[in-house]
This record gives structure tokens, sequence and C-alpha cells, in this order.
């Protein structure tokens, strides 16, 4: 007799998409490894045995933040002693030494400072874009976004045109966290609603920027909280095809008020990604952001629907702030190596999932 998960799967497999309630069902259903079997089957339909990284950089600008997000450890008060603001100029020569390094994009974010708004941001992207030409600029989450609107005083709309104009690529998906008010009012009740989160990506999508979409999982939330936020991203994905990418994001829980939690297991970690690979159909892929799995899980993921293994990203903060155990980067042959290893094929890709050529490469 075929198990629950098998059905599902079957159904997925033959066009039917993934409920709600199924989402649901999945995330409770007690054979693992059956779940991530068709996710496993619907990731090689869409891209065979391939798997994608590419060759990046994070930016973390500031730590200084006018937010007080409880599983943050990151952030600072701006007048804090170990509170900073990289200056363009500083960012600029970060940005060229990548571009040295072989990398194709820039991943830049940072807390709320109270003093940067746009005119700030611009300025910070067009000294990066003036030492690395070459790079994407994948740059500023929704909230950052809103926060420059709110201190320019301008339109969503016209703060992404002056951003783009001073070389803004595309988006990254930080921000969202969990949806749900009920615990985003525990977790981080600055922060702007879910509602305006994806207000923000909507908006970005319609004048022509891609972005990636987060969840954080594995703390205060329920399972039904998580396939509703699943079902409001793919809902927005129904709308503006704008998401080239979902990455769940475990929960770390060193260092920040939310200590006590543990944090999500292994098995929910893989089960979780499962279930996005299955039910967000309509987003292309499926990212293992091994900085917060840690290296092992994410390569052990590439069995559970994941296609993507992000990048060599290279002094990360965020995620180590708050206890994540990964290195600080992994190189273009670590990446490959953990790829084949699992028995797939490294792809290394641009920002929008074209493969790199061998020019490029050393370009």
């Amino acid at each position: 007799m075929a198990t629950e998960a098998a059905v599902i799967g079957q159904r997925v497999l033959a066009g039917e998409r993934l409920t709600e309630e199924q989402a649901l069902a999945l995330l409770r259903a007690p054979d693992l490894l059956a779940v991530g079997e068709w996710a496993a089957r619907f990731k090689n339909r869409r891209f065979g045995n391939q798997v994608f990284f590419n060759v990046n950089r994070h930016l973390n600008y500031t730590n200084c933040c006018i937010h007080h997000c409880a599983f943050c450890a990151f952030r600072r008060d701006p007048e804090a002693v170990d509170g900073y603001l990289l200056s363009p100029r500083a960012a600029a020569d970060l940005a060229g030494q990548a571009a040295v390094d072989g990398a194709t994009e820039l991943h830049v974010v940072g807390g709320l400072h109270p003093e940067l708004g746009l005119a700030e941001g611009c300025r910070l992207l067009a000294a990066i874009r003036a030492a690395a030409p070459g790079l994407h600029l994948k740059a500023f989450t929704a909230v950052e976004l809103d926060h420059m609107a709110r201190l320019s005083g301008l339109p969503l709309a016209v703060v992404l045109t002056e951003l783009r104009d001073a070389g803004l690529d595309s988006l990254p998906g930080g921000g969202a966290e969990i949806f749900a008010p009920r615990v985003r009012r525990r977790i981080c009740p600055d922060k702007i609603s879910g509602e305006r989160w994806l207000e923000v990506m909507a908006t970005a999508h319609e004048s022509g920027l891609r972005s990636n979409a987060t969840m954080l999982f594995g703390h205060l939330e329920t399972l039904e909280e998580r396939v509703e936020h699943l079902a409001r991203l793919r809902r927005l994905q129904d709308r503006t095809d704008g998401f080239q990418a979902f990455v769940a994001l475990p929960f770390q829980h060193r260092n920040n008020p939310l200590a006590d939690l543990p944090g999500p297991t292994a098995v929910d970690i893989l089960r979780t990604l499962a279930v996005a690979r299955l039910f967000l159909d309509n987003i292309p892929h499926i990212k293992a952001y091994w900085v917060m799995l840690g290296v092992k899980l994410a390569q052990v993921s590439l069995a559970f629907g994941v296609d993507d293994l992000d990048g060599t990203v290279v002094a990360e903060q965020i995620g180590h702030a708050a206890g994540a155990e990964a290195p600080q980067s992994l190189s273009r042959a670590d990446l490959e190596r953990q790829i084949r290893v699992a028995g797939c094929r490294p792809v290394e890709r641009d920002s929008f999932y074209r493969p790199v050529t061998s020019g490029m490469k050393h370009a």
C-alpha cells in the first residue's frame, strides 16, 4: 500500500499543484526519505544531476541597526564601540579585491543604520560599481529598501529607480523571516510586516528586478505557519514571476535572546527543504545556504530536492554572529568537490543562473 507521501509525490510529478494541506501532511510524514525522494525526482526532472553554485562575496556594510530582532546577534546600537559603517571607499576596496579573486557577484546587506538613506545607498553602490564594474550587485533586502524609502520620503518605485541607476542589479531575499504576525510580534516586532515585505518584493519585480525569497524557521513558528509562509510566496510568484530561488534559513540559537531554543534538527531542515521543493513549483531554484546549514548537511540536502549550493560567500558575519559553525568561505574547488562527492555535476553560474564559461571565470 502506497504511503501518503508516495501518493502526494506521484500527484505532484503528474503535474498537480501541492495543496497547503498536503504540504502540512508531508512536513508531518514519518518517512523522511520518501519525502526526500519525491523532492529529488522533482528537482531531477528540471535540472538532472546538475547543482549550481557561484563565486561571490558577502559585504555587510554596517552592523548598526535601529531594530532589535530577537534572533539577531549581529546588530549593534549606532553609538556602540563595536558598531561600524563602511565608507563607500572601503566598500569599493573590498569589491575590487573580490573581482580580482574571481567573484562574479557581490552580496550587499546590512543593518538599518539611522543615517543611511537613499543618497547614502546610492553612493555606496556607485563606488562599488566604479571599482568593480563587472560584478553583479545583489544588494539590500526588502527591509533595507523600506528603510531608505521612509528616510527619503520617496515612493518605493522611485527609490528602486535611483538605486538601479547607481548600480543595483538584483535583490537578496532576507528579512522575510516568518510572515505570521503572531510570531513576528515576538521575534522581530520592529521590522516591517510580512505584508509589507511582499509588497516591496512585488514592486521590485514589477520594476524588472529579480530577487530571492527566504524563510527563517525552527524557532517559535508552527508547521502551519511555515506552510502559510510558503503559500504566500507562491501566490506572489504566480503574479510576478520575480523570485529566482527560495532559501530556507534554519534559526541559529546562540548569542541572542532566543538562545534557550534548540533550533531545528537536521531531519527538520531536510524535510523543510524537500517540502519547499515540491510546494514551490513556480520558483525555479531551491538553495542550501551552507553557512547556516553547515557544509555536510548542505551536501546531504542535494538528495532532498536542492539544486543550488550558494557560493564561495567569503567573510559572512550575520549568521556567524548567531553561532553558525561553517567556515567563513569555501573555494570554487571546495564547492565543486562537495557537489561531485554527492553524485552531482557542479555548474558554476552567474547571478541569473546562466552557466559561467571558462573565459568568464578568468576575466
